[in-house]
């Protein structure tokens, strides 16, 4: 793939800057459980439950409820909110290296399907590993679901985007590691680019013409 025509990168946030594994958080989770239960979150669906926390209409609080309510947890807040933030993992330091430079280049946004549990950790693992302030410091916007209303895989998120910060369609890339988000992109004429293992942005910027 050739950049010399793009001037914007849009990128995801899990699986694409933060390491993340679902099914920690799933077996975390299912260890809370009275009973033996299937919590229904992965990558590519999820339980309405979880749809609500990702758009901001539910709290933590009803979520932490709705969990236990649902399947039959039996634990404190801090509990929950440990076995949620399980999938968290790690920032490589190369990643953040990676987008201080792009910055210099391109307009670079994040775009994350994410709540203000994971939102908290977030922060708390740059805060902990490096020397700037949030990952808000690293883009010109940050846009995080459950803050503005709306999620992938759904169009007009990435409407939005476009409209509020004056960007084409045709100049601008978007990266994800879903490919249900890489479809909805595409179908408004972005630029995308599916980020599967062992690929990374490292090594995806390394190899292209910039």
């Amino acid at each position: 793939m050739e950049l010399t025509q793009i001037n914007n990168i849009i990128f995801d946030l899990g699986g694409v800057i933060i390491n993340i594994d679902y099914d920690k958080s799933i077996q975390e989770l299912q260890k809370l459980c009275k009973d033996n239960c299937s919590i229904a979150y992965s990558q590519k669906e999820q339980s309405h439950l979880f749809d609500l926390l990702e758009t901001g209409a539910c709290s933590n609080t009803e979520f932490r409820n709705g969990l236990r309510e649902a399947y039959k947890i039996d634990a404190t807040d801090e509990q929950i909110d440990e076995a949620w933030n399980a999938m968290l993992l790690d920032i490589p330091q190369e990643r953040i290296d990676l987008l201080l430079e792009l910055g210099k280049k391109y307009r670079i946004f994040l775009l994350s399907n994410t709540n203000a549990i994971h939102l908290e950790r977030f922060n708390q693992i740059v805060a902990h590993s490096f020397t700037i302030p949030s990952l808000d410091s690293l883009f010109e916007k940050t846009y995080y679901s459950h803050l503005v209303g709306k999620r992938k895989p759904d169009a007009a998120i990435f409407e939005q985007i476009l409209a509020e910060n004056n960007l084409q369609k045709e100049d601008t890339l978007f990266i994800d590691d879903s490919i249900q988000h890489i479809h909805s992109a595409n179908t408004i004429g972005i630029k995308t680019l599916h980020l599967q293992p062992p690929l990374t942005i490292n090594k995806f910027f390394a190899d292209v013409a910039v």
